[in-house]
């Protein structure tokens, strides 16, 4: 019966939080690994400075920017050394001077997974009953933005609609909205998101045959019921600012972004019982506007040593850029797992701006 507890465990990690709604941590965080190499690379410090489709995904207020009639990003990531591949794509549509919409969908999974449930048949063991399944996170997001009567501000929502799916075991709706607003003034810009602002909820459901349910049992897993999962509102709030040089040809846009999150206890720079501050800090250079070369600071965590010192340590990212008249190319190379010991990941995005000829 051991040989069938690996299974088990990966079928449980949903589990574990499902049952713990009033601080459910680390719900729907696939949402949380962010898109777009140009937002890797630096740091994701860029809630108050982000301006293009991927701001459909980041802060929707900033689609109002686009200059565009129509722009599309893609996005592919490899994490944990090919483990998880994450993928993102996004198409924004101005339809005015004031306003814009955009669609994203971004899609997060681990394929080939072993499945040791129907391994073990009238007390044989038989390899040949091993299956594999895969574990799929979809998310769709719909974004409007919009210029308001106040100069220099602008605001935007996202309804999300969240599909997971564990193979043929479990799966989840899930519904959410987001609401963020950037404002300019002068040369300063400053960025507010709140992420799942009425809570987005997920309902699981589970099916197992009898057999499955025995080998759960016997393995010491906890049988998984239909749930509802919730998770709580974050709070991102950002500054920037953007400086030209040498008759406009050199740029320097530094950026800082903190993470407010009230669901538990989490290692990161300011933490308690109530309330967390993740600070994430960012800077990008430019040259005439084609040429780009970004880095950050992002994950702050307190790490304690063998002899029980506490440093603070955190996650560098570099990345660079090339924009080609309307195409742009952008490169990352991130740590998502944000320890020394997690792979570092390569992110290459795309985007493509089309507009009306005439």
């Amino acid at each position: 019966m051991k040989k069938v507890i690996s299974l088990c465990v990966l079928i449980n990690l949903g589990c574990n939080f499902l049952h713990a709604q009033l601080a459910p941590k680390y719900s729907n965080e696939f949402l949380a690994v962010g898109v777009g190499a140009r937002n890797a690379g630096m740091g994701d410090a860029i809630i108050s400075n982000i301006n293009d489709v991927t701001s459909g995904y980041w802060n929707p207020a900033g689609l109002v920017d686009i200059k565009d009639n129509v722009q599309v990003s893609l996005m592919h990531n490899e994490q944990f050394a090919g483990i998880g591949k994450h993928d993102y794509g996004a198409a924004s549509l101005k339809l005015n001077d004031i306003s814009t919409i955009a669609l994203s969908v971004i899609r997060y999974g681990v394929d080939d997974i072993p499945n040791t449930l129907n391994l073990i048949q009238n007390g044989q063991i038989d390899y040949s009953r091993i299956t594999n399944f895969s574990t799929v996170d979809w998310g769709f997001i719909g974004s409007y933005a919009t210029r308001t009567k106040i100069e220099g501000l602008k605001i935007g929502a996202n309804v999300k609609v969240i599909r997971r799916v564990v193979g043929e075991f479990a799966n989840s709706w899930g519904f959410g909205l987001d609401v963020g607003a950037q404002y300019k003034l002068k040369d300063w810009m400053f960025g507010l998101m709140v992420r799942d602002v009425t809570s987005t909820f997920n309902v699981w459901s589970f099916t197992f045959t009898p057999e499955q349910k025995q080998v759960l049992l016997a393995s010491q897993n906890e049988l998984p019921h239909n749930t509802l999962e919730l998770t709580v509102p974050k709070i991102i709030f950002g500054v920037s600012r953007k400086w030209m040089f040498f008759n406009n040809k050199f740029s320097v846009l530094p950026a800082i972004d903190f993470d407010y999150s009230t669901d538990g206890q989490r290692n990161v720079a300011i933490h308690s019982k109530y309330f967390n501050l993740d600070p994430k800090i960012g800077i990008e250079l430019g040259y005439a506007n084609i040429v780009f070369l970004r880095g950050g600071m992002n994950n702050f965590q307190q790490e304690k040593d063998i002899t029980g010192k506490v440093s603070t340590a955190f996650t560098p990212v570099v990345g660079v850029g090339l924009k080609l008249n309307n195409l742009s190319i952008d490169y990352a190379l991130s740590n998502a797992g944000g320890v020394a010991a997690t792979p570092y990941s390569n992110i290459i995005s795309l985007r493509l701006n089309i507009n009306k000829k005439g």
